[in-house]
C-alpha cells in the first residue's frame, strides 16, 4: 500500500508540479535562502517531485551493526561502501537510501553526506565540511534535470546533488568535495570487510526492501520531470555510464570487456549487484555488476554511476568514452 501512494505522489507530482516556479512562490519553505544568488538561468528548470521540503526525509547520526549480525540484506542486494582511514569500513543498503536519499554521518572524524538519486541513479558521498563549518543535508523536494536539489540546514543553500555544487543562495557556486565511494552488492562488503559496519535499518515506517519506482531503469525515458535532450550516439536514456570528471564509460562496453584502461584509470566490471531500480523486491533485481575506479596506483577514485541522461544533462559538453 505505501509503494502505491508513494507512486501516487509521484503521479500527482508530474502533473501539479509548478512548471513555471518562481523563487517567491518557495519563500516560504525556505526563508532563509538567498535566491538572489544562484548559477540557474531558468527558474523553470527547477520541478516540484511531489514531496515538499523534508516529504523525503534525511537522515543523521545513523546506528550501525556488524557484519556478523546483519540479517535482513540478501547477498546481491547493493550498498553503498565508504572506506576511510580511521574507522572501519561502512556499507550503507540502497534499501534505506532509496527512501531517504541523504544520509549525514561521521566517518573517521570526516562528516560525510551519503547520497542516492533514485532518479538518476547517482550515488556520491561528499564530505560535508564548507569554509570550515560543517553543514547538514536535507531534500528539498525540488528536482533539476530530474536529480534531487539537497539544501544545507545551516544556510538554506541549495546544491546539485549530481555535481555537488551549490546552486542557489550562500553557497552558490561551492564545490563540496567528492570522496571515494562506490556501489557493490552486500556479499561482496561483507566478504572483503568481516570485520565492518553496516547502516543499521531506521526507525522510520517504510517498507524497506521494496523498490518503489520498479521497472524505472527498464524505461525508454526517464519519467517527465525530465525535459531535457536524450544522450548522443545513440546511448540510451537510462543506459548506466562510469562519470570521471567530464568524462562517461558506458558500462554496456564495460561489462563486455571487463576492464578498460584509460585516462590513467583502471576500471573494473564484475557480476553480482542486482540493479535497485528493477524488480519490485531489490534483492530481487537484475545483475547490472560491480564497478570498482582506481588510479594508476590503484587507488580508489570518486566517480559516480549514473544514466546517461543525466551525465548529458549537466556535462553537453562531456566526452563519450564508447572505445574502438
Amino acid at each position: 500500500m505505501r509503494i502505491i501512494l508513494t507512486m501516487l505522489a509521484i503521479t500527482i507530482g508530474l502533473w501539479a508540479h509548478d512548471a513555471r516556479a518562481e523563487p517567491h512562490g518557495w519563500a516560504s519553505e525556505f526563508p532563509k535562502t538567498d535566491f538572489t544568488r544562484t548559477s540557474v538561468d531558468d527558474w523553470t528548470e527547477i520541478l516540484s517531485g511531489g514531496p515538499g521540503r523534508d516529504g523525503i526525509p534525511a537522515l543523521s547520526d545513523p546506528k550501525f551493526v556488524k557484519v556478523g549480525d546483519e540479517t535482513r540484506l540478501g547477498a546481491r542486494e547493493p550498498v553503498m561502501t565508504l572506506e576511510l582511514k580511521g574507522d572501519k569500513p561502512r556499507a550503507y543498503p540502497l534499501r534505506y537510501l532509496t527512501w531517504h536519499e541523504i544520509v549525514n554521518d561521521r566517518v573517521g572524524g570526516t562528516p560525510v553526506a551519503v547520497t542516492f538519486c533514485p532518479l538518476c541513479n547517482s550515488g556520491m558521498v561528499f564530505d560535508r565540511r564548507v569554509g570550515g563549518k560543517t553543514l547538514t543535508f536535507g531534500v528539498t523536494g525540488k528536482l533539476r534535470n530530474s536529480d534531487m536539489v539537497m539544501y544545507d540546514r545551516e544556510t538554506e543553500s541549495w546544491w546539485q546533488q549530481a555535481i555537488g555544487e551549490g546552486i542557489v543562495g550562500k553557497h552558490n557556486g561551492t564545490q563540496l568535495e567528492q570522496l571515494p565511494a562506490w556501489m557493490e552488492s552486500w556479499a561482496e562488503f561483507a566478504s572483503r570487510n568481516p570485520d565492518g559496519l553496516v547502516m543499521d535499518q531506521p526507525n522510520a515506517r517504510r517498507p524497506y526492501g521494496q523498490n518503489p519506482y520498479a521497472g524505472y531503469d527498464s524505461r525508454n525515458r526517464p519519467y517527465p520531470f525530465f525535459t531535457g535532450e536524450q544522450p548522443p550516439h545513440g546511448v540510451p536514456a537510462l543506459a548506466r555510464v562510469v562519470r570521471v570528471g567530464e568524462r562517461a564509460w558506458p558500462v554496456s562496453r564495460l561489462s563486455k570487456e571487463g576492464k578498460i584502461t584509460e585516462a590513467g584509470l583502471v576500471i573494473s566490471w564484475v557480476a553480482g549487484q542486482a540493479s535497485a531500480l528493477d524488480t519490485a523486491r531489490i534483492a530481487q533485481g537484475r545483475d547490472v555488476g560491480t564497478i570498482r575506479v582506481r588510479d594508476a596506483k590503484g587507488r580508489d577514485v570518486p566517480h559516480d554511476v549514473l544514466f546517461a541522461f543525466a551525465f548529458h544533462a549537466f556535462w553537453p559538453k562531456g566526452k563519450w568514452m564508447l572505445g574502438g
